[in-house]
């Protein structure tokens, strides 16, 4: 971001001094191969389905000929049950991880797709699933829900937690949780929590909010293919949010368009364990991640186990052991462009009184800080917030 308007931006300057918004013909798409942990995690899996959420009729349960033929008691279907090629299948298929246990004795076909005005390759629905307790009982299509996707992340301290019951009652729904899946708790939440949350304070965060007459907001979130419920990503998104009032001006809960892709990307974990079948094996995620970004200087950050590419564990802790969109790095390039403009053109909020730490400069953010308090005393409360020393630095 220049402190001055340059070609190509994608800022505009907004109506008060100092501050900028989003040019108007601009938005963000945000694009994950897989569902995002947490709460939109927890899928229903639903009676005679082999994949949650397949897209059956709403009349399914009560076509007394469709039920009849996906009957495992029926004695066509008892006798089909016993061969390899029979569409009647005694189990169903966890998320890869999850125990596996006997979910269902039937695999139904999926009834008339509903139509859809959304292009080729992605689906969608506005439909907004109402917060519940527990996933059990029917779905609104009146499918029987026989089990859920377990999700690995803990729910935080505070919250009522989940139950472990066998079948759709394992997890409680609703609930804030932390990463990662396995291994000891973290103060890192998960990443339906931080979509949730990005859905109501935007995504630009509380540092680029003092140059914002306006949050950033995401357009549209994305999904690749894999075992995905809409249901379940409404209410993980924007269904614990949907009553939030009284936020400062510019910031609201946001109508967030939901979809999904068919196109499978090829190095996701579904799309992995797919080309394994014959070779089983556990898989361990990589711990490696890039990120690029369209920016003239350096545009990409190469990082293994957090760490740039190649450090070695006698540099751990040096200048060069830090990613580049490590929150230290990242107030780096706050302090630089600071320190490019004159005092007089800095905006009202960094002028009031004289600011040094990390956090002087976020809690500085005083609207944005007012939105996240809101938000945490209508619908977030248990978040785990970091240590008061975590960002104390210069």
């Amino acid at each position: 971001m220049a402190a001055a308007m340059e070609e190509g931006s994608i800022f505009v300057p907004g109506t008060q001094r100092g501050l900028w918004k989003l040019r108007p013909d601009l938005s963000f798409v945000f694009f994950s191969s897989h569902t995002p942990c947490g709460d939109a995690s927890i899928i229903p899996m639903l009676e005679f389905e082999e994949q949650p959420c397949c897209p059956i009729s709403r009349d399914w349960a009560n076509n007394s000929s469709l039920e009849a033929s996906v009957n495992p008691e029926s004695p066509e279907n008892k006798r089909r049950c016993d061969s390899p090629d029979s569409p009647v299948s005694k189990k169903m298929r966890l998320e890869p991880g999850a125990p596996i246990r006997e979910a269902a004795n039937g695999t139904a076909p999926c009834g008339k797709q509903e139509s859809s005005s959304f292009p080729p390759g992605v689906s969608s629905s506005n439909r907004t699933a109402e917060r519940s307790a527990t996933v059990t009982g029917m779905d609104h299509r009146g499918a029987k829900v026989v089990d859920v996707y377990r999700t690995g992340a803990k729910c935080v301290p505070g919250e009522a937690g989940d139950s472990g019951q066998p079948g759709a009652a394992y997890h409680q729904v609703g609930l804030l949780r932390v990463k990662p899946g396995r291994g000891d708790r973290t103060c890192s939440m998960s990443c339906s929590d931080k979509v949730a949350r990005w859905n109501v304070l935007g995504c630009q965060g509380a540092l680029l909010m003092h140059f914002l007459e306006e949050p950033i907001y995401l357009s549209a979130v994305v999904i690749g293919k894999c075992p995905y419920s809409q249901e379940a990503m409404q209410r993980a998104l924007l269904g614990r949010c949907q009553n939030v009032s009284a936020l400062p001006k510019g910031f609201g809960v946001q109508e967030l368009k939901i979809q999904q892709s068919d196109l499978l990307f090829e190095q996701s974990r579904y799309a992995v364990q797919a080309r394994t079948t014959d070779n089983p094996g556990r898989l361990v995620p990589c711990g490696a991640a890039i990120s690029w970004s369209a920016v003239p200087e350096q545009p990409l950050d190469v990082t293994a186990n957090g760490f740039p590419q190649g450090t070695t564990k006698k540099r751990i802790g040096s200048l060069q052991a830090r990613s580049r969109i490590s929150k230290v790095e990242l107030f780096r390039s706050f302090q630089k462009l600071l320190s490019s403009m004159a005092e007089d053109k800095w905006p009202d909020s960094l002028r009031a009184r004289k600011l040094e730490t990390y956090q002087e400069h976020k809690e500085a953010a005083a609207a944005y800080q007012e939105a996240w308090r809101t938000l945490r005393k209508q619908a977030f409360g248990p978040w785990i917030r970091n240590p008061p020393d975590y960002h104390q630095f210069k």
